[in-house]
């Protein structure tokens, strides 16, 4: 028979084995999972098909704007728009200082010695450390050039087409357009349009200076001229934000109304009855277990797009999360509290309104607080769907991929509204949870 010393030995040894085994067998079971990834998410596949020439375009479009030149070919109209867009089209006659007009002949200086000439027939782009490029556009379709032998990455040529990027601009010539970029530091217009008075005046100009409209005094007509800014859309901006806010505002303090009376029937200490504690539960784990953004496209089927719809959605799914909190909340109050108001003679209602509410109003504020807060991030994305909020205008902006300075001025009033919801939670928190004073 075995001794109590080789049988402790024995389990010893055992135990150590089998944390032996574990120290190895974990490593190696990561490195499997790991090695799993590479392959299963095609990571060399994704390493091969990533252009970071993209990645590069689009960081520098979110910090600069350009400003395009436009030519058509058959009438030789030069057109001058900042984006692109009509709405940051110059007038006839007039442009940027780095654009100069000769009769038919339009100058225009890239910088860094890089100068493009459209002439009525031919344009010539003279780009130093390379020499002088040529290209015609031909009635038959074609673009004919000077160009000859090898070329480098940054020229695309075919028949019909001539493409040409440096880091000082962008020259494309087909048979109906010539088209220059050139990029430009900044967020352009985003204060003024072209067509506005106060375009090209600066804060002291304005604050202090002279009437520039006499229509109207310079605060008066720079606020408004901003606030209707038609190209960044500031005062539909502001109203995005706001609904935004309200529908995870109303989402999160619906959610709570509704869970509260229910978190009672859900709670063992409220609710004898098995059964029914055991029905609401379940609808909680309904509610919650389906994401808002399911629920957002059910009930845009349901009620139509609007942010509405994306409230009632953060409701439903919050609905089963607060059910759960509260009434978890609810079963560990002190039943001694509970039983002082009912020795006073108090009925039912007074009893929970005086002894389990304030009870529980810490985890139930702390809680909501917090949802409330991730809720404003979370209804940008809800938004996109319903087609309300800042959301909607994200989403426009990045389909569109023509301004990707608008896209991350969405960004940054994203980052600020979710860190103003967090510092105004943050005080409510102390103050009505705390007791803390201003």
């Amino acid at each position: 028979m075995m001794s109590d010393t080789a049988f402790y030995k024995a389990q010893a040894e055992a135990l150590f084995s089998r944390k032996r085994m574990m120290a190895a067998g974990l490593p190696l079971l990561v490195l499997f999972y790991l090695g799993y990834i590479f392959f299963a998410f095609d990571l060399p596949g994704l390493m091969e098909r990533a252009r970071m020439d993209n990645a590069r375009a689009l960081v520098a479009d979110s910090y600069s704007y350009k400003t395009h030149v436009t030519r058509d070919n058959a009438t030789h109209d030069v057109t001058i728009a900042i984006e692109g867009e009509r709405k940051g089209t110059y007038a006839k006659g007039t442009a940027p200082g780095w654009v100069t007009f000769d009769g038919e002949i339009t100058r225009i200086d890239l910088g860094r010695g890089h100068i493009v000439t459209y002439t009525p027939e031919t344009i010539f782009y003279d780009m130093p450390g390379f020499g002088l490029i040529e290209a015609t556009p031909t009635r038959d379709g074609g673009v004919v050039t000077n160009l000859e032998g090898d070329l480098p990455d940054w020229i695309n040529k075919s028949k019909n087409r001539l493409a040409i990027t440096t880091e000082a601009g962008r020259l494309t010539v087909t048979r109906n357009r010539t088209e220059v970029f050139r990029y430009a530091m900044g967020w352009e217009l985003f204060f003024f349009t072209l067509d506005s008075p106060y375009h090209g005046h600066g804060p002291g100009e304005i604050l202090f200076g002279s009437r520039i409209d006499p229509a109207r005094s310079n605060l008066q007509g720079a606020w408004h001229d901003f606030w209707s800014n038609s190209m960044w859309r500031h005062g539909d901006v502001a109203w995005a934000i706001f609904e935004t806010i309200l529908m995870a505002f109303l989402g999160t303090m619906g959610a709570a109304l509704v869970a509260l009376p229910m978190a009672f029937l859900a709670a063992r200490n409220f609710t004898p009855v098995m059964t029914v504690r055991f029905a609401i539960r379940r609808v909680f784990d309904f509610v919650r277990g389906v994401d808002a953004l399911i629920w957002t496209i059910v009930l845009a089927r349901a009620f139509g797009p609007g942010p509405l719809t994306g409230a009632l959605a953060i409701l439903l799914t919050d609905s089963g999360s607060f059910g759960k909190m509260f009434s978890e909340a609810l079963e560990n109050v002190d039943q001694k509290q509970i039983e002082g108001v009912q020795s006073t003679g108090a009925p039912v209602v007074a009893r929970y309104r005086f002894g389990v509410i304030p009870q529980i109003t810490p985890v139930l504020l702390s809680q909501v607080l917090y949802f409330l807060e991730s809720n404003t991030r979370s209804a940008t994305i809800i938004g996109a769907i319903t087609g309300g909020g800042i959301g909607l205008l994200l989403t426009q902006a990045i389909i569109t991929q023509k301004d990707w300075e608008e896209v991350t001025y969405y960004i940054v009033l994203i980052i600020l509204m979710v860190m103003l919801m967090d510092w105004f939670s943050g005080i409510l928190r102390r103050r009505l949870i705390k007791g803390e004073g201003s």
